[in-house]
């Protein structure tokens, strides 16, 4: 049992591109800054992919521009090629997630090209990293099933990722884009991937499409991945892949972890009071659990 586990917090990102109402940057950097007052120290803050595709994120540069700085937090800006790349380093993100897809059909949707024209893609990028000492990380999307290919082998997963290190990265997540995984497919492919890249970081991504992440989290942890990705609410979706709902809560997945003895940094009050105030802006309820069940034992106050 680990003693930590690192909390990605995606609801910038993540959490607002598949909104239809829009959100304004003010909001957007309130509740980023209400995620650092709970505690997140990684965010993935925006990503910059074209604003015709994806109009919730057409404000990245803005976005960046308005954050405190020197605060000990770590701004991931999102990006699907060198264009993004460029965009995301000169907007100053302290780190660049770039995103890769195991199937082809969604990586064509989603990438706008077939997943080897993206790694191709990636070395280009992850030379330009390294030159300008950027850290990095890779997400492989689809890497537990495609939503127009049906079934993803392990093998494929495997294989991108080990193409994607050939480059150079620092961290490796594979993401359950259509929530389609189970606990035994978690512990399969992380296994699989670690087994082909020992030392490698690896962090999970998990949707709740099918109810299945939170238990899908814990796989993760016992299987010895320390970094998982969460949105406050539990809001979220991926505009090119049907039925896509959103990501596991973030305050529903510290509440097992702290319940199970595990640290995340993350003040649990604070993540619901910034799950309900984000209701506010997105007009509707999330549905996320425990903001409506409420923190077990309750906290009590000590005179």
């Amino acid at each position: 049992m680990p003693s930590q586990v690192e909390i990605v917090e995606v609801s910038p990102r993540d959490g607002l591109q598949n909104e239809a109402t829009p959100v304004s940057t003010e909001q957007k950097v309130e509740l980023i800054n209400r995620a650092i007052a709970a505690g997140a120290r990684r965010i993935e803050v925006t990503s910059f992919v074209n604003p015709k595709r994806v109009p919730q994120m057409a404000d990245a540069e803005a976005v960046l521009a308005a954050l405190p700085r020197n605060n000990g937090v770590s701004y991931i800006g999102l990006a699907m090629n060198g264009r993004g790349f460029d965009r995301a380093l000169a907007a100053g993100v302290t780190e660049v997630n770039y995103v890769l897809v195991a199937s082809d059909t969604f990586s064509q949707r989603n990438n706008g090209a077939p997943t080897i024209e993206t790694l191709a893609g990636w070395a280009e990028v992850a030379a330009a990293a390294q030159t300008a000492k950027m850290p990095t990380s890779i997400t492989i999307g689809a890497s537990f099933g495609c939503p127009f290919e049906g079934e993803v082998p392990v093998g494929r997963v495997v294989e991108v990722a080990k193409r994607a290190a050939d480059h150079g990265v620092d961290e490796i997540a594979l993401a359950d884009t259509i929530g389609v995984a189970s606990p035994a497919d978690v512990v399969e492919r992380f296994a699989a991937v670690s087994a082909a890249l020992p030392g490698i970081r690896l962090r999970a991504h998990f949707h709740n499409t099918r109810n299945t992440g939170i238990a899908n989290a814990y796989a993760a942890v016992m299987a010895g991945v320390g970094v998982l990705d969460s949105s406050l609410g539990g809001i979220g979706g991926c505009p090119f892949a049907p039925a896509a709902t959103g990501n596991i809560p973030t305050e529903d997945l510290v509440y097992m972890l702290n319940r199970m003895k595990i640290g995340t940094g993350v003040d649990l009050a604070a993540a619901i009071g910034a799950a309900s105030w984000l209701e506010g802006i997105i007009g509707r309820r999330n549905p996320a659990m425990l903001g409506r069940a409420g923190i077990f034992p309750p906290p009590t106050n000590i005179q």
